[in-house]
Formats: structure tokens, sequence, C-alpha cells
């Protein structure tokens, strides 16, 4: 691909194709609109919306659609053709300002909550002008926020936009109070790494647990899973080039910063990483990259599986957050800078961050609590469900020597204070990576590594802008009370420390140990959605979420209930699909074995009636038994799955989910999976982890 430069966003209307397209007065009023986040005029929604129409119809586009995300967690589109009837009988093409910025979605049909009754359908979609139109599948999608009738957000796009304005407002308060007169906004910004598995298409659509929940939920160790680490960095393999050539591609004509692509530590599995952008876009590509990983998958004979725990035994998927805040000017707040100003300026941010995540952990855990995360935290591959920070130890030390008052090793000779002596050169890699910290300081940003692979990276973005905001708003209320603004903020900063530091934890997270050190810090752990979940609704989150108008109550009990609605409905196919493979599939096979081999016996008898049949007798007595047992396993799963029914409180019946039957599924799971080696290969229900695995 010889000329990239112009290839990439051939199939956005951006900034570019609107300079060219749009009369200098109607661009300039819409990048008005955009940067003071200003209504846009509907005789400039016309003329954008004529222009865009236009550029669509010779890309060989007929239809356009208000692309929004739901909180179905995907994204939804309702498609509308450009043509409008002739006096004549023909058709024009048109495409109106009105229809651009606003859309009717049927509100009802969406997950809500409780907001919206079946009778109560009407919704809006409403355009995000910050997020560029763009061409997908031959038609025109436009990024848009999805509200009720009554003003309620029912999607991710809307509370994300409030944070990231809640945040901007108190970050350049405190910018303001350093002498700042030139920032106008703080913009976070993201780059979400997405990792995934790739597998056969015809052994998927042999697997009914893959097709109906996206994981298996049986399946024996193979001899060889990721032990001899050989998949991790490794060359990749033709196919799946083939797969990256083209996704790389069909990313590009969208304008996302595809950047790095890899296979991951488990066999079949794989990462791609973007270059940083600001939050809202990187939300709507990462929905987007999802999407096209998919349907380029099924081009290649393959299924992209992006569960958070698709097999047991091997790594599961995660999605890394990697969260930091800029300047309108190109500042990063979070690079600790050279001059003694700065210095006080990256610890105030950087306290402030640490403040927010331990006063909020529940938060912090929520945002990334779904049923398929549930077996993935703390498995020994992910970070714990415990939040922790991660600073290393050079960062760590300056933060003890300020917080005592003590000089800072070698090279400080006098006593650290913050904004007088200047911070040690701290470069952005001072110290090692922490992979199994939930929350890692990495230079000049923070990895958040809980969220899941299929996650929206809204719900994590919308907490952490959303705290550190409020963090914010505390310290620039105190420090705008200062007489003396240099003793003030070393004051602040030294207590924020002193008072927050059991969150910083440096060591192996996976540890056992780190669970009891952790408990005697007082830091929560949260293992289940089910715990998690309903810490939304503690004042502390109302509050938080209200004062920065970031979510309503109303909005934080419906999207509480929407979560826990989930929850248990994932669990609830995961059952009901689980019985399904016991008693049409598995039980039938082993009945099949059970059977030729006690025909084999008989066979053998006939010739020698002296035969013993000893490893015969023991594998049909053995299996016997297996069978008996799961289908003992099988009847109490289904009793605890009716009993989860009988609740009518969502809360209580997903507590009853996880503390029942989960392990009740776990433990009929255990059976099927000694039951398979035992099989031969020819009885073998559906394809094995060997397969699906190493088949490619």
């Amino acid at each position: 691909m010889e000329k990239l430069p112009e290839f990439f966003g051939c199939m956005v209307f951006n900034d570019t194709v609107m300079q060219q397209r749009l009369p200098k007065n109607t661009y300039q009023a819409l990048k008005k609109c955009i940067k003071d986040g200003k209504p846009l005029d509907l005789s400039v929604a016309n003329v954008v919306a004529n222009a865009m129409k236009d550029w669509a119809v010779e890309h060989g586009v007929t239809h356009y659609t208000h692309w929004f995300q739901p909180m179905t967690g995907i994204t939804a589109e309702k498609h509308d053709s450009f043509i409008s009837p002739t006096e004549n009988g023909g058709i024009i093409m048109e495409f109106s300002g009105k229809e651009l910025v606003k859309g009717e979605p049927d509100a009802s049909s969406f997950p809500s909550g409780g907001l919206r009754a079946t009778f109560e359908a009407r919704g809006y979609t409403a355009w995000d002008p910050t997020s560029y139109a763009f061409i997908k599948d031959g038609s025109l999608c436009i990024p848009t926020a999805f509200c009720s009738y009554t003003g309620e957000a029912l999607d991710k796009k809307t509370p994300l936009l409030r944070s990231m304005e809640a945040l901007d407002h108190q970050a350049v308060r405190i910018l303001r109070l350093f002498g700042n007169k030139t920032v106008r906004h703080v913009i976070t910004t993201v780059g979400p790494e997405q990792e995934y598995f790739l597998i056969d298409k015809q052994l998927f659509d042999q697997r009914m647990d893959l097709l109906f929940c996206g994981r298996t939920l049986f399946g024996a160790r193979p001899p060889k899973g990721q032990e001899l680490e050989d998949h991790y960095f490794g060359a990749i393999k033709p196919r799946i080039a083939a797969f990256m050539k083209e996704l790389d591609e069909e990313l590009w004509k969208l304008g996302i910063l595809a950047k790095t692509e890899h296979n991951e530590a488990a066999p079949a599995q794989h990462e791609l990483a973007p270059i940083f952008t600001t939050t809202n876009i990187a939300a709507d590509h990462n929905q987007l990259t999802m999407e096209t990983m998919k349907k380029i998958a099924l081009r290649h004979g393959l299924v992209c599986l992006l569960h958070e725990k698709p097999f047991a035994g091997v790594n599961g998927s995660g999605k890394h957050n990697n969260w930091s805040l800029s300047t309108d000017t190109g500042l990063n707040l979070l690079d600790p800078g050279e001059s003694p100003a700065e210095n006080a300026q990256f610890l105030l941010f950087l306290t402030a961050v640490i403040k927010a995540v331990d006063e909020y952990q529940e938060l912090m855990r929520l945002s990334v609590a779904t049923a398929g995360n549930d077996h993935r935290l703390g498995a020994l591959e992910a970070p714990p469900a415990i939040i922790s920070i991660f600073l290393g130890d050079e960062l760590s030390a300056i933060l003890e020597a300020i917080e005592t008052g003590k000089p800072y090793g070698k090279r400080e000779k006098e006593v650290m204070t913050v904004g007088v002596h200047s911070l040690p050169s701290f470069p952005k890699d001072t110290t090692d990576r922490n992979r199994t910290s939930p929350f890692a300081f990495t230079g000049n940003k923070f990895e958040f590594r809980m969220p899941g692979s299929a996650l929206s990276i809204s719900g994590p973005n919308i907490v952490l802008n959303t705290i550190v905001a409020e963090e914010l708003r505390q310290f620039a209320d105190e420090l705008t009370q200062a007489a003396d603004f240099t003793k003030a903020i070393n004051d602040l900063i030294r207590r924020t420390i002193k008072e927050h530091k059991r969150i910083i934890f440096n060591g192996n997270g996976y540890d056992e140990s780190w669970i009891q050190e952790a408990k005697r810090r007082g830091l929560a752990n949260l293992k289940t959605t089910a715990e998690a979940m309903p810490h939304f609704l503690d004042r502390k989150s109302m509050e938080v979420f209200t004062r920065h108008m970031v979510f309503s109550e109303v909005e934080i009990r419906s999207r509480t209930e929407i979560m826990l609605e989930s929850y248990n409905k994932a669990l609830n196919i995961e059952v009901l699909t689980m019985l399904d493979m016991i008693n049409k599939q598995i039980l039938p096979a082993v009945f099949r074995y059970i059977r030729d081999l006690s025909q084999t016996i008989i066979n053998i008898r006939q010739v020698l009636p002296d035969a013993k049949c000893k490893i015969e007798l023991e594998t049909v007595q053995n299996l016997t038994n297996l069978a008996d047992a799961l289908s003992e396993a099988a009847s109490e799963l289904k009793n605890q799955y009716a009993q989860a029914h009988s609740f009518s409180s969502t809360t209580a019946c997903a507590r009853f989910y996880a503390d029942a039957v989960v392990p009740a599924m776990q433990k009929a799971r255990s059976i099927a999976d000694e039951i398979e080696p035992i099989l031969g290969d020819e009885y073998k229900p559906f394809p094995s982890y060997s397969d699906l695995l190493f088949r490619i």
C-alpha cells in the first residue's frame, strides 16, 4: 500500500473533507460548535448534511444511519435511504440538517432498567459532531447519543461526554491556579489494547456453547497449553497474518489508528493496539474495531472470540485501557516535567488520581464487572479483583519522601518540598512494568488492566473521569481559599499521600499473601459482579455522579438494574446451554461408547471365554459412574436454576447465581471434563480444546 497517508480515513467525513466541501463560514461555525459545545444552527446543519450526503453518494452510498451505543454493550443502527419522491414519479437524493441532527429509534426495545415501559416507545438519537461520520458496509454512519423521550441517557456515549466535560472543567480550574491562562480545555485520551482469540469457523459451528455463550462451558485441558511460552510474540501464521492485514486496511479506511499487532500468551490468542486518541473517539473506534474483527474473521473462515474467558486453563482476554490527561495546547498533565512548578502540578494531578481510585474502589471494580470477566479477574493471568495502584519504586520513594519530609535517596540532599526543590529527573521508563497491577502508572499515563475484552471502554472511562474530576474539584476549592499557595499545595499533597497510600502496591498481585495484605489495609475484594454492582447505589456513588451531572439518580438506578439483568441473563443462557449439551451431546456419547465397549467385551469372550477384559470392564464401570454423577450434577444445576428464578429482585437473583448456580455449573463441568479424555476420538460429541486452540 504505497499511498497509505492518502488511503487512511478515506471512508471518514473528517476535518480534511469538511474543509474541502463546506463553505468557509459553515466550516468555521461547525468547528466553533464542536469546540464550545454549543448547539448547531439548523441552517448550518442543512449545509453540512447536504455536503455529507454528496460525499457519501460519490462513494456509492444510498442509505444513512444514526449509529449509537445502547446499553447492550454493542452498537445499533436503523438505516434510511436518501431517496425522496418527485412529482413526475422519480426520486432525488436528499438529506436535511434535521435528519442529520436527530433520529427516532424505538426506546422501549433497548435495555432501559425500568426507564421506559413497553408502551413508551419514543426515544431520540442526537448527532455527536465531535466524532466524525463514516461509511461502513455501504451506509453513511453518523455517531449519535441516545436518550429517552423524557431526557434520560439510554446509551454509553452521553454519560461519557458528560464525564469528559466534568473533568475538563475541574482540571482547567487547577491549571488557572498555577497561572496557566492559555489552556482552554483538558482532554482525556485513551489507547485501548484489544485482546482476542481466533478459531476455525467449522469447529466453532460444532460447539453449542461457543455459538450461544461465546465461551466453552466444557473442555478438558489439552496435552499442551501455554506453558512453553512459545506463542507470545511468536511468528504469526500465514492465515492469521492475512486476517491481520485485511483488518488493518479496513480499520485504516475508518480512520482508526491500528498500530501494533502480535500473538498473545495463549494459543490462538492475539492482540491489536491503537495509538492514543480522545476518549470519546477512542470508545467509538474500539466498538468499530470489535465489529470489524468479527466481520473480517468470517471472510477468512475464522471466528473472532471476544469473550473474557473463552477457554479454561489458558489466559483470558482483557482490554488494557491506557488513560491520560492532555491540554488543548499539547501538555500531558501526567508527565512529571522538569521545572519545580511542573513538578508540583504533576504531583497534584497524580495524587488526585491516587485519592480518586482509593476512595472509589468499588466504582472502579463495578465498571468492569460482567459475568464473563468474573472468570478472568484473579485467575493468575489478569489483575485480581482487588483495586490497587502500581507506581514503581522510584515514584513511590519520592512520594514517601514528600510525606515524611525526609531526604530522597542520594541525589536529593535536602528535604523534599513540592514546588520549591525540583523533583529528581523522572524519565518515562524509570521503573519496571507490573502486569499484575489493576491500575499501573507507566510513565505518563495509567494503564487500567481490568476491563474485559468484550467490554465497551465507555464505562471504565466514565468512572475514571468522574472520580478524578471530583478530587480536582476538592483540591481547587481548598487551594482557592489558601493565603499561601506554595504552602497549601505542599500540605495538600503531603496529606493526600498519607491518607491514601494504602492503595499503592508495587508487588505481585497474583500472590495469595496480597489478598490478606489488602484485607488488612481495608481494600475491597469484590470477586463477582453480583457483589460489585450494588455499590453503584451507594450514597457516595450517587453523590459523585449527580454532583458532576454525569448521571441522575434515576439513571444510576436504571443502569444498576440493566447490568444485573445482563449478568443474570448471561448465566441463564449458560445454564440452559450446559444442560442441553449434557443431555443431548455428552451423555449420549458416553452411552454409545459404553454400548460399543460392552459389545466388544461380549465379542471377545465369545472367542476367548476365559478373557478377563480387565481394562474394558474398568472403563465401562468408570464411565457408568461418571455418567451417573454427571446426571446428578445436571439435576442439581437444574434445581438451582429454578430456584434462581424464584427471586423477584435482580440483586438477590444475581447473588444466588454467583453463590449457588455458578458452583453447580463448575461441578457439572468438572465431571464432564473428566469424561472427555476417556472417550475415544470418534465418540467425542464436539471439537476438543486441542482442535480449537491448535488447528488453524
